[in-house]
């Protein structure tokens, strides 16, 4: 069966302390891994972040306390990595996704048209 593996699976960590969190996958065919973020007070999930074959992409709501990192292709791991936790806004659950890396463009969102 194909799978996605979470480790550690629960964590419990104080104010400014780091952490890492790797996820791994068994799907041939996807090579973007993604994370998310649920806390109690926001229920809907945040995209933390992805990595899309090694090239890792951090959303700007956590860029600059957030890293992102791995391989969704040939080892099809990636990490995620919090070097200094916000005490009750970092508290969460977080989540890893594995996908299949789709990349399309639209072209009127990309020109503006004149008037």
């Amino acid at each position: 069966t194909d799978k996605v593996h979470q480790t550690p699976t629960a964590i419990l960590k104080g104010p400014e302390d780091k952490v890492q969190l790797n996820c791994s996958h068994t799907v041939p065919r996807y090579y973007m891994i993604l994370w998310y973020q649920q806390s109690a007070q926001n229920t809907a999930l945040k995209l933390i972040g992805y990595v899309s074959n090694t090239s890792p992409t951090v959303e700007d709501s956590f860029k600059g306390r957030f890293n992102v990192s791995g391989d969704g292709a040939t080892g099809k791991m990636a990490y995620l990595h919090i070097p200094k936790l916000r005490g009750a806004e970092d508290s969460a659950v977080y989540f890893c996704a594995a996908s299949e890396a789709q990349c399309f463009t639209i072209p009127s969102l990309l020109y503006k048209n004149p008037l």
